[in-house]
């Protein structure tokens, strides 16, 4: 349905495209429109505690539940044009707070980072975070009624599975009959063998690290169990792959690296992948596997996702996917796609050289463009890069750009209007346009981005700018569209309903638009040699299907229009199948009209962009 607000900056119409009610069952409809994921953490949103004591507790600070995604609060996301949402934090973690009132034991904040523990800690891989629930007893029921409340809402259900590491207190009450824990059956007296979960330093007991900075855990409150030790003998490799008893402070010491059949000086302990299988199909990846011998790991996350799929579970965002072989990946994801085909896998991977191993033989649909388009936006932003970095990007790209999601945000990176970023919410909205339209890959935003979250204040554990993931915290300007459980805005800022309107506005388009899965060319580099008045701030690029045909202009620059006519090759305007005469241009964001002329086969475009401004210009 389309409705109407009124902003009040300037009584201009906001106007945005809901999908209330839309059910997301055609899979031709999912395959032929981009992906919007929305990834949330779940035990902030929902939060109505403002509060924000440094290392405060949940019944200071509160904490979000599964029921705090209401109807109207899943009708707020859907509005957006999302059609997946990322719920990260769900998988049980160490944190510290007691709940052995229901069988679960306690963890040590000395191997715990914050007082709410990192997500990337799972202490129970079949089970979900208690805090997320209204009564623990019954979170997994909690927690499967999101689910479905969520699909009634048309979207996907995405969580996180972490295989690289486990926490250190990592003990399931949940395992299913006929399965067991991580490390219950290993060999401990060996630093490695094939079928152990965990690497080990025999005769060697763990340390708990030297502390930096005046850190204290839980900021210095008498705890029990906070008393500088942590009885683990003999120690395990800590999970970013430190192979001392005591880790340094900055290693990832809350958790255990796993063992997936690599020896410690790096060989592989099993089959590798026969030559041309990274041209052949999951089926054949699954065929290959089954029935062989394979590390005890592998099978034990195989499970793991198979259990999750089988709940209702629509996809997985794999943690740090580099630090695990790509043939662990080809088993456990054709496993994952035999039970579903339509599962949703993105992998956390940052090394550009081993995209197309991850994609092509580890059969992952969709990498993080961090290293590339990230990095090289986010300079951008920041006033120090230049537009003309990007052609290259994406004509590198070309073979797998469909693979590659684009984010501004996320909860490792630090927010866009934090000053150590951008500042501003308002210069990313160039960088967003262009992110959400360059590519057929899904756009990814990050809950409360939308309104312009700047990650103030810190938490406890780690520091500001990027939105705590380790303490209990309330999200202010989240809170203000939350507005007491309406959901509705209604506390915005009017700056802040202007933005979210934006992404709106784009995020909408984008779910509908036909060229945006279609052809690209980018026009940046004919027009920079071709047009006065066309600079290196300025990035053009234009998007087609049969029946769509889009120009996309973006002005990063945040202190002065640009004015100038850009051209459109004749070689285009021939692909396009245009004769010479003029044309109507319709802005797809706000309605605005400009003229394409095309004289002799050329195109031209008379344009003033303003600051921070974007068109996406539809052919009449």
């Amino acid at each position: 349905m389309r409705y109407l607000k009124w902003s009040l900056l300037g009584l201009v119409p906001l106007i945005c495209i809901s999908f209330k009610g839309e059910k997301s069952g055609n899979k031709e409809d999912m395959k032929n429109q981009k992906v919007v994921v929305y990834q949330v953490f779940t035990r902030l949103f929902g939060n109505a505690v403002t509060n924000n004591k440094p290392w405060g507790t949940l019944e200071e600070n509160g904490v979000g539940k599964f029921n705090d995604f209401t109807d109207k609060a899943l009708d707020g996301i859907r509005e957006l044009g999302v059609t997946h949402i990322w719920y990260t934090g769900v998988p049980h973690h160490a944190l510290v707070r007691d709940y052995t009132a229901f069988g679960i034991g306690n963890d040590d904040p000395d191997v715990v980072k914050g007082r709410a523990g990192s997500p990337y800690a799972v202490k129970d891989y079949y089970n979900v975070n208690p805090d997320l629930a209204v009564d623990p007893a019954r979170r997994l029921e909690e927690f499967r009624a999101l689910v479905e409340r969520t699909h009634r809402h048309g979207m996907k259900v995405i969580i996180d599975i972490v295989p690289n590491h486990v926490a250190r207190g990592y003990h399931s009450v949940s395992n299913p009959a006929g399965s067991e824990d991580f490390g219950a059956s290993d060999n401990k007296s060996v630093e490695y063998a094939r079928n152990n979960n965990f690497y080990y330093i025999p005769g060697q007991p763990f340390r708990v690290p030297e502390p930096r900075d005046n850190y204290k855990p839980l900021g210095g409150e008498a705890h029990p169990m906070a008393d500088g030790r942590y009885d683990e003998n003999p120690a395990r490799w800590t999970g970013n792959g430190s192979r001392q008893p005591q880790p340094d402070f900055y290693d990832w010491y809350e958790t255990i690296k796993i063992n997936f059949g690599i020896r410690p000086d790096g060989s592989k302990d099993f089959e590798s992948l026969p030559a041309g299988y990274d041209l052949k199909p999951v089926t054949d990846h699954y065929a290959f596997w089954k029935g062989k011998d394979v590390p005890d790991s592998w099978k034990k996350f195989r499970d793991i996702a198979l259990y999750w799929i089988n709940f209702g579970v629509d996809g997985f965002r794999f943690d740090m996917a580099e630090m695990v072989p790509v043939e662990f990946w080809s088993y456990m994801n054709s496993s994952i796609k035999m039970a579903n085909p339509e599962a949703f896998l993105l992998a956390e991977v940052y090394n550009p050289s081993m995209y197309r191993d991850y994609i092509r033989l580890g059969k992952m649909d969709y990498l993080y463009d961090k290293v590339e388009l990230y990095d090289t936006l986010k300079h951008i932003i920041r006033g120090h890069g230049s537009a003309d970095h990007l052609p290259a990007i994406f004509r590198g790209q070309a073979d797998i750009e469909h693979h590659l999601l684009h984010f501004l945000e996320n909860h490792d990176e630090q927010r866009l209007a934090s000053p150590p970023f951008a500042g501003s919410a308002e210069k990313g909205k160039p960088a967003m346009v262009l992110s959400a339209t360059v590519s057929t890959a899904p756009t990814m935003i990050y809950f409360a981005q939308e309104v312009g979250e700047p990650g103030e204040n810190n938490a406890g554990f780690g520091s500001a700018t990027r939105t705590t993931i380790f303490d209990y915290w309330g999200v202010p300007s989240l809170q203000r569209w939350m507005n007491g459980g309406a959901f509705d805005g209604g506390k915005l800022t009017p700056e802040e309903k202007s933005l979210r309107d934006f992404y709106c506005r784009l995020l909408n388009f984008t779910a509908r638009s036909s060229a945006l899965t279609g052809n690209y060319r980018e026009i940046h580099s004919y027009n920079r040699s071709n047009t006065e008045g066309y600079y290196e701030k300025s990035f053009s690029f234009v998007r087609w299907s049969e029946n769509e045909h889009l120009l996309v202009v973006v002005n990063f620059k945040d202190w002065v229009s640009d004015q100038f006519e850009l051209k459109l090759p004749p070689d285009l305007i021939s692909e396009w199948k245009l004769t010479d005469g003029s044309y109507k241009l319709k802005d797809q964001l706000y309605g605005s009209v400009f003229d394409l002329n095309i004289t002799d086969g050329t195109g031209k475009v008379r344009m003033t962009v303003k600051p921070l401004e974007s068109f996406i210009l539809s052919l009449e």
